[in-house]
């Protein structure tokens, strides 16, 4: 089982392929997968409800976050169950990414905090507080999705409550935010999803039907339309 069958089979991914702002938006014919029914190998009991984001690791390891009682589990690469992760830390799961060390990064809107966990599922960081929403910079409002750039520079997707990204350092420090409400270049009606390839950040701006473009300043670049409502980007390498 390839890493994009898996990514595929949940149907969480919009982009196929990404490399430069010059590429056009893809298309439903750019896109192949093979769905492979009960691949994910659950123990007696359990299932997974309400899938919200999927992310491989290193080691071809298989994270998914859904709205379960064990809300971030662990998977081989051939589908066997191996663990569920910090059970009582989330509330409704969003989105989960893997980043270069392979950590793993939550984003949680029940509880309007992004945290980064160690491969061993320690916490390393909070963003946000716990159960507390807000719109200044200590605070999220249901928190949408988390991207890195190649600095280690973490951007979070703001998205249901204040429809903006906000950069943080990788220690956590803010260092820059940009977006409001609103169909204008720049503004979002629900950053839904975020991705970064390079200098070029892509945002899924899901209630107006777009993918915008930005530089790593939150500076506009372009807009692709016609591509649906997104609710996932990812770049795939190779």
């Amino acid at each position: 089982m390839t890493t994009r069958r898996c990514l595929s089979l949940l149907l969480l991914v919009l982009l196929s392929r990404v490399a430069t702002a010059q590429n056009p938006p893809p298309t439903a014919a750019n896109l192949s997968y093979e769905a492979v029914p009960d691949f994910f190998q659950l123990p007696p009991g359990e299932n997974i409800v309400e899938s919200a984001g999927i992310a491989v690791n290193s080691k071809g390891h298989i994270y998914v976050f859904h709205r379960g009682k064990h809300p971030l589990m662990e998977f081989d690469a051939s589908g066997r169950f191996i663990r569920s992760i910090a059970d009582d830390l989330f509330v409704s799961a969003h989105a989960v990414r893997v980043d270069a060390d392979d950590n793993i990064w939550t984003a949680d809107v029940g509880s309007h905090v992004v945290l980064k966990l160690s491969p061993e599922g320690r916490v390393l960081l909070a963003l946000g507080r716990m159960r507390i929403s807000g719109d200044d910079v200590a605070h999220f409002n249901q928190p949408t999705d988390i991207a890195f750039d190649r600095e280690g520079n973490i951007y979070v997707t703001d998205g249901y409550g204040n429809s903006r990204v906000l950069k943080f350092d990788k220690y956590g420090n803010f260092l820059s935010g940009w977006g409001m409400k609103g169909s204008a270049p720049g503004q979002f009606d629900l950053p839904h999803t975020i991705a970064i390839d390079g200098d070029l950040v892509f945002v899924g701006d899901r209630e107006n039907a777009r993918i915008q473009v930005f530089d790593t300043t939150g500076r506009f670049l372009k807009e692709w339309r016609d591509v649906g409502h997104p609710f996932g980007l990812f770049i795939a390498r190779g």
